[in-house]
């Protein structure tokens, strides 16, 4: 899409159709990472070893840490580049764009490194045990191999979005998640690989996830780019990125974080209820990642917006999109709730686990309801180039918040505490979010004159730092 194009969706096109024309594609990216997320799964649910399903759930947050590494780029290069984009400054924006590419390569190939050499610390740290190490040990030393593709993947699915081709970055997710489920049944039960099929199938999905995405901007298919030449640490480019990019990868990484320890509190209790709260938090996944993509998908117009101090546009798509996130939300959780016998049932057999997951779903899913309208709050702010709220933000939900809550609630109310601790810290943070917002864009709309579609633009010197 050129820029002429993409003024014309971000400015010009009614809001509604704007919010959706972004939103729908990335929605349907995450539907199929949801797919993707769950087919690992349910397909090592087949083999009926429910110590492999509890050695997955112990495995990925580990994996997660590589998506939060991507998510740095990702988040903090769409947040930079479409306020750039905004502003008419196409050749920073290719900059930034390159500086995220190769990022990711020595950041992926560092924590690839990592990982492997202290393997045997990492489980530990985790909570595997006797029955679930070497299980676990063969699935992360598989999908460490593929670190830099899983950063790449991660972090261009998101950039392409900032020039508002949704649609692009929608089918690399696509390509890599539909290849590894298709992958998945074929090697863990056909080549009866097991949870080792499960890992090279996740390896190569992501492997081509990221080539699609290269051979993208290398077919010039962008105005932006990846090339080496245009890569730099200078113009506040490291600086930009990182700013906006670490809060939001702070969220992904407290996640990994904060399942690190439910997981070893849980194995304190049972095996099985370690594979019951991997199955419960997959069944609250199919709203979170839904809403997630719904938060994605509207961050390009919102910076856009700011970029170009379009302030009456940017409050009518928030609303809008606010409005959206609560009726989507509302019924996919109407929808889980209906069917959580029927989708844990997918998943397990063993009839300890299935009453743990049960039981641990029906919990969770007591606040995603309200998860679409927090994504789109997190995201706006992102978009706002608000470093420090957003920060605040993903420190709170998965962190300051979230983890004394585990131990507060596990000591009061034992092993359901440790469930009960991510709708207390959804409801606190929903709130704290909404205020921040309400903070920053009062600061922000009375410092900057507003500017009606079509005006020239200016093209400041630099970045504007936002607290």
């Amino acid at each position: 899409m050129n820029n002429s194009k993409a003024a014309e969706l971000f400015e010009k096109a009614p809001v509604s159709r704007a919010v959706l024309q972004n939103a729908l594609p990335a929605m349907a990216a995450m539907l199929m990472v949801l797919i993707y997320n769950l087919a690992d799964t349910f397909f090592i649910g087949r083999t009926h070893d429910a110590l492999q399903v509890a050695a997955v759930s112990l495995a990925m947050p580990v994996f997660l840490m590589f998506m939060a590494a991507g998510t740095v780029f990702g988040m903090g290069g769409t947040s930079v580049i479409s306020r750039a984009l905004g502003q008419g400054r196409t050749e920073y924006a290719k900059k930034v764009c390159s500086f995220c590419m190769w990022g990711c390569v020595a950041v992926g190939a560092a924590m690839s490194a990592l990982f492997l050499i202290f393997m045997d610390e990492i489980l530990s740290l985790v909570g595997a045990s006797p029955d679930t190490w070497d299980y676990a040990k063969s699935y992360l030393i598989i999908v460490s191999l593929g670190g830099p593709f899983v950063l790449i993947s991660n972090c261009y699915s998101n950039v392409v979005r900032a020039e508002g081709r949704s649609s692009q970055a929608m089918m690399g997710q696509i390509l890599g998640n539909l290849l590894n489920v298709i992958l998945d049944p074929i090697m863990i039960l056909g080549f009866g690989w097991n949870i080792a099929g499960a890992a090279i199938a996740t390896v190569i999905g992501n492997v081509a996830g990221a080539l699609y995405y290269v051979l993208y901007f290398v077919r010039g298919k962008s105005t932006l780019s990846v090339s080496i030449r245009d890569f730099t640490l200078k113009e506040r480019v490291c600086g930009g990125v990182l700013a906006i990019g670490v809060p939001a990868a702070l969220g992904s990484l407290l996640m990994s974080v904060s399942q690190i320890i439910i997981n070893s509190q849980m194995t304190r209790y049972d095996d099985m209820a370690v594979a019951g709260m991997g199955v419960a938090m997959k069944v609250v996944t199919i709203t979170g990642m839904v809403c997630m993509g719904l938060g994605q998908g509207v961050q390009p117009l919102l910076g856009y917006c700011v970029g170009a101090k379009l302030w009456e546009r940017f409050k009518k798509a928030l609303r809008f999109s606010l409005a959206f996130s609560l009726a989507l939300g509302v019924a996919l959780t109407v929808i889980c709730c209906l069917f959580v016998n029927q989708i844990v049932g997918a998943f397990l057999t063993d009839a300890s686990a299935y009453s743990y997951a049960v039981q641990f779903s029906r919990i969770l899913l007591t606040t995603s309801s309200l998860f679409g309208v927090f994504y789109v709050l997190i995201n706006t702010l992102q978009a706002m180039g608000a470093a420090v709220p957003a920060l605040i933000i993903n420190l709170s939900r998965q962190g300051i918040i979230f983890i004394p809550a585990l131990f507060i609630l596990q000591a009061a109310i034992g092993i359901t505490g440790l469930v009960w601790a991510q709708p207390a810290a959804d409801l606190l943070s929903i709130g704290l979010a909404w205020f921040l917002y309400v903070r920053v864009s009062q600061k922000m709309m009375l410092a900057k004159a507003p500017r009606k579609a079509g005006e020239g633009r200016t093209t400041p010197a630099g970045e504007a730092k936002i607290s």
